[in-house]
């Protein structure tokens, strides 16, 4: 990496120089590319599988956050139950959730939202098989891409289950469940979660 990519830090506070993937498995598939905003305008939205390889992994997180439903009530200025283009507001949420997170942990928040996505990636879960008139579940392993998502997925439902009728504001939650899930605390929702589609998925076998 050349120097100048060294100096690029998230917010021009944090750097992505010491940010380890304690999962091996999963090192192609979150992206650490240095970057001060992580808004990349959707430049990368038609090329299938390029989130992987070209957008970073901070922005993949706003992104899903960004996903119509019930989290966008809970940015501060948010009119509506959506947060389809309130962006900025998000990143500034992300960056002040990130700030109580450096304060509370004395950690990298970058870091603590890698080590978050690690412990929430399911290596396990069950699809329907169908035979014969007959359909069942089996197990099965999932891709290192899909463990990514899914990763993501049960994150952001986590925030937003604890900031429905909540009183904390919404980076306090964020805050939360990312320092949670980093620790592989079983007070994390996301961590539950995971387990629990993979205690299914050990029954199915």
């Amino acid at each position: 990496m050349s120097k100048a990519k060294k100096d690029i830090k998230l917010f021009n506070k944090w750097s992505y120089n010491d940010v380890e993937i304690k999962d091996w498995t999963l090192e192609r598939y979150i992206n650490l590319k240095p970057v001060i905003i992580p808004h990349s305008a959707g430049k990368h939205e038609h090329k299938r599988f390029w989130k992987t390889s070209k957008v970073s992994i901070v922005e993949r997180f706003v992104n899903r956050l960004l996903a119509p439903g019930f989290i966008g009530s809970k940015i501060k200025g948010h009119k509506s139950s959506y947060s389809s283009g309130k962006k900025s507001k998000l990143l500034t949420s992300i960056k002040n959730a990130f700030t109580l997170i450096e304060l509370n942990t004395g950690n990298n928040p970058v870091q603590v939202l890698v080590d978050s996505i690690c412990n929430t990636s399911p290596r396990e879960e069950t699809t329907r098989i169908a035979l014969g008139g007959i359909s069942y579940a089996s197990a099965v392993d999932i891709s290192p891409q899909r463990r990514v998502d899914l990763a993501i997925k049960y994150l952001v439902q986590a925030i937003g289950s604890r900031s429905h009728s909540n009183v904390r504001q919404f980076e306090e939650n964020i805050a939360q469940e990312l320092i949670l899930a980093a620790d592989n605390s079983q007070d994390s929702r996301a961590v539950k979660r995971k387990d629990e589609i993979e205690r299914i998925a050990v029954s199915a076998r």
